[in-house]
């Protein structure tokens, strides 16, 4: 007893706040820790998988070939001849959906690709097919390999950058970025932005593509890593590396033959659009995961993406199977006169971001994101460094300066989400819950909790069945 005795105590406090209160109230000094016990009913199904003889190298192959996994943009082409598309099948964001519980920014963007795609005369009668599936599929970006933000609602002749990953030979792809407010992606579909995305068809995209081939493979990766030096952190700031991606792309563009009124336009909407590089951003996240995909044991999370109605997770250890929960409605700051009332629940691909150790994950690096998404610096700061407490890995790859360029965390693990009860922090747009409104405001959510609940469960089941990835079924 002596030895405690003899110098000032260190002090943790955990759970209820009494003791921290009185703490605080004598001024001692103490540490709060934001640990929670493991939700009831899990911790028989954690302690399984935890002693899982796999876990340990699983985790540890699955976060070495998230690091090591490259991301090269090699083309611009439309979605029909990258993805496959015919039209009626359209892409989404999240995991897989009906019309039938559509949030309104889906719905949305759906009627809006309808009018795209000419097939609908007027918003009414795409709604009438979209809800009688007259003709209509609808199937998840992350089925197909690609990402789509928001809405994530992807059709034929939409424009898309295509990635690949050489290490792994992964091939990625997204839609090409309208910018903010009164957009498809946030369930937008008025003539002004039918009329954006098919300028983007017909001059954008095809300007982009000559850029790239006569250019060659863009290093995304390496600007990536730059960008998060420079104060980006690649989810809802990406200034520097759009205007980085310009400065690559555009002595090209000026040599592809374009008219000087559509080179002076496409660099107009590229510069001016600082969300541009996040539709480039995100396939590459996609390709770091998706190399962790299909490990025996693993148990790192390799998707995070919501419908706007549900919000659902992938993980290595159980191969394409989704767990979802209900997707939570983002608190922060909304533009005009729009207030929490307006917006709809969480919803989108970019968390695929937050997957990779990037958005959330990477605040501390991005401290003038909080003037967008809400809270302080602090809060950057300590986000940032919480996330380590869930990860398997470090990425050196993205490094944050004023964390003495130490790596961003990266590999989530659902045990250690279970175990310590911190949840993933996710900074995105919030979308308007009414079909047509467009983007309301920008803020912070977590996944919910159910998501890792069902997840733990697969990975138990499969662990006592010493079975390989591949189970299916949602929460």
């Amino acid at each position: 007893m002596s030895p405690l005795l003899d110098g000032e105590p260190t002090v943790v406090t955990a759970g209820v706040d009494l003791f921290a209160s009185a703490l605080a109230d004598q001024a001692a000094a103490y540490t709060p820790v934001a640990w929670r016990p493991p939700p009831d009913g899990t911790v028989d199904a954690l302690a399984r998988v935890l002693a899982d003889p796999r876990r340990a190298g699983a985790n540890a192959d699955a976060a070495a070939r998230m690091l090591a996994a490259g991301a090269q943009l090699v083309d611009v082409r439309p979605a029909a001849d990258v993805v496959g598309l015919e039209p009626g099948l359209f892409c989404h964001a999240g995991p897989p959906i009906t019309w039938d519980r559509a949030s309104g920014p889906l719905r949305g963007a759906l009627i809006g690709a309808m009018l795209l795609e000419d097939l609908a005369a007027d918003p009414a009668d795409a709604e009438r097919r979209l809800s009688k599936g007259d003709g209509i599929e609808l199937v998840p970006c992350h089925a197909l390999g690609g990402v789509g933000p928001m809405a994530g609602v992807v059709s034929p002749s939409m424009w898309v950058f295509e990635l690949r990953d050489e290490v792994h030979g992964h091939t990625s792809w997204c839609t090409l970025n309208e910018g903010l407010g009164a957009v498809l992606r946030y369930g937008a579909y008025a003539p002004a932005v039918i009329d954006r995305l098919r300028w983007m068809g017909a001059v954008l995209g095809p300007a982009l593509r000559a850029a790239v081939r006569a250019h060659g493979p863009v290093d995304v990766k390496a600007i990536i890593g730059q960008m998060l030096a420079m104060g980006d952190e690649g989810h809802n700031r990406n200034r520097a590396g759009t205007l980085m991606l310009l400065r690559d792309l555009l002595p090209d563009l000026a040599g592809s033959g374009l008219p000087p009124s559509d080179l002076a336009e496409v660099a107009r909407f590229v510069g001016g659009n600082d969300h541009f590089f996040l539709n480039l951003v995100m396939p590459a996240c996609k390709l770091q995961t998706r190399a962790a995909e299909g490990i025996a044991g693993s148990t790192v999370v390799t998707a995070m993406a919501r419908n706007g109605t549900d919000f659902g997770i992938q993980v290595s250890g159980t191969g394409d199977a989704w767990f979802t929960g209900p997707a939570a409605v983002p608190e922060g700051l909304f533009l005009g006169s729009y207030g929490p009332g307006d917006a709809n629940p969480d919803i989108g691909d970019s968390a695929i971001t937050e997957t990779a150790g990037l958005g959330g994950f990477a605040m501390a690096g991005a401290p003038a994101i909080v003037r967008f998404v809400g809270g302080t610096v602090a809060d950057a700061l300590r986000t940032t460094r919480e996330m380590y407490e869930i990860t398997v890995a470090e990425n050196p790859a993205y490094a944050v300066p004023i964390l003495d360029f130490r790596g961003t965390p990266t590999g989530i693990d659902v045990t250690l989400v279970l175990r310590t009860g911190v949840l993933p922090q996710i900074n995105t747009g919030i979308a308007g819950r009414v079909a047509g409104t467009g983007q309301v405001g920008a803020g912070l959510v977590n996944p919910p909790l159910e998501c890792f609940v069902a997840a733990l469960g697969a990975l138990d089941a499969v662990t006592s069945s010493g079975g390989s990835p591949g189970v299916s079924g949602t929460a």
